[in-house]
């Protein structure tokens, strides 16, 4: 055995709650290793919240925009909203949010057949694709770049050695 390779009787496997000490400490060791190699994420969070005239909620957006791009993590309207332009609304609103934010780019992903055509109607483009992600779908994963990624200064880009 090399000194890379651990006997099985040198570890243990345990599982740990999410939100524990242990997968904290997981989260930021791999955190100070990435920021070494592409630089800090530079993460900020958003929810943007759509409501009707009375003030309920009929949709929104939720996220997190790191390394010049925004993330669509959640992205909802209410059935009785649909059709109607909301998501639309909330979708420009996103990209407003994230060239006021200098992104690059928008990122997301869906299962989705419909929600996938709604977001290629808005200009996003197939990224991947995992087949049977849930059962019986496929995730696909979907971008949308603003065309500026070329505007990085060398010494910015990955694998460049430039922070």
């Amino acid at each position: 055995m090399t000194d890379a390779m651990a006997s099985a009787e040198s570890f243990h496997i345990e599982i740990a709650a999410r939100d524990a000490s242990e997968a904290q400490a997981n989260a930021q060791a791999l955190g100070a290793e990435v920021a070494a190699e592409f630089g800090p994420r530079d993460e900020e969070a958003f929810a943007l919240v759509a409501r009707d005239g009375a003030g309920a909620r009929i949709g929104g957006v939720n996220g997190v925009i790191h390394w010049r791009w925004l993330y669509i993590a959640q992205f909802y309207v209410a059935p009785r909203a649909r059709r109607a332009g909301l998501g639309r609304a909330l979708l420009a609103r996103a990209e407003s949010l994230a060239r006021a934010k200098n992104c690059v780019g928008i990122y997301l992903d869906t299962f989705s057949p419909a929600a996938r055509a709604f977001y290629e109607r808005g200009g996003f483009v197939i990224a991947g694709r995992i087949e049977n992600f849930p059962p019986g779908a496929a995730r696909v994963f979907l971008s949308k770049g603003f065309g500026r990624s070329d505007t990085f200064p060398l010494s910015q880009r990955a694998g460049s050695g430039g922070r």
